[in-house]
């Protein structure tokens, strides 16, 4: 019964660090990729706006 508790423990931890393991991956393949899109497109539009209020001051 010893055996059973310490390979069920294992198995245990083997597949949370699995599914952390995935999740991780995940947010840096997916979700930071359109993190940084997302605020370099925020920094254009600003820029934008900046250079359109800019030119029309007469």
């Amino acid at each position: 019964m010893n055996t059973f508790k310490k390979g069920f423990i294992f198995g245990l931890a083997t597949a949370i660090g699995t599914v952390a393991g995935c999740f991780y991956a995940f947010k840096k393949n997916v979700v930071d990729p359109i993190e940084a899109k997302e605020a370099m497109v925020d920094d254009q539009k600003k820029r934008a706006l900046h250079k359109m209020h800019s030119a029309h001051q007469g």
